[in-house]
């Protein structure tokens, strides 16, 4: 019987030790698949107007990929590392199937990022996560002091606040 008990506690810190470590690992894997380089292709005429995974119809002249695992409706980065060339692209396919490629894009990215011609080049992937990444992303920058005018500053707006209050 006290073997039993030894051999459950043990059981017990194993599983604790174990689950405890797991998502510390899950998350740094999340965080390394954030930003992928690798070798992309694109797809165009033969398969416009078709089916792809996601259900809706393909359009060439969207700017959509196809990856092998990142959720459909994922917004994605990519930087044509030769050029600096880069578009913001929707996921709603899977792809590619072909050698060591880690994302088909559609003829338009393509066209975009510089490498339609050579049918391949060499990318840098980004996941964009949130609103305010996809802005940074296209470009935008926000001053939020400008908003407010330019002869009143933040603490004047709460002075004014307090004092409509009153």
């Amino acid at each position: 019987m006290n073997d039993n008990r030894k051999c459950f506690f043990l059981t017990v810190i194993i599983f604790l030790f174990i689950g405890i470590s797991q998502p510390t690992i899950a998350q740094d894997n999340a965080a390394k698949a954030e930003t992928i380089k690798g070798e992309a292709s694109w797809y165009g005429s033969r398969y416009h107007g078709r089916k792809t995974s996601s259900g809706e119809l393909y359009n060439k002249y969207e700017m959509t990929a196809a990856h092998k695992t990142l959720p459909f409706g994922t917004r994605v980065k990519v930087t044509n590392l030769d050029n600096n060339e880069s578009v913001i692209v929707r996921i709603n396919d899977r792809g590619p199937f072909v050698g060591d490629r880690i994302i088909d894009v559609s003829e338009a990215a393509a066209r975009e990022l510089e490498f339609h011609s050579q049918g391949i080049g060499r990318v840098k992937i980004e996941v964009l996560r949130e609103g305010a990444e996809l802005a940074t992303a296209a470009g935008f920058s926000f001053d939020v002091t400008s908003f407010a005018g330019s002869s009143m500053m933040a603490s004047d707006v709460d002075t004014d606040l307090a004092n409509s209050r009153n």
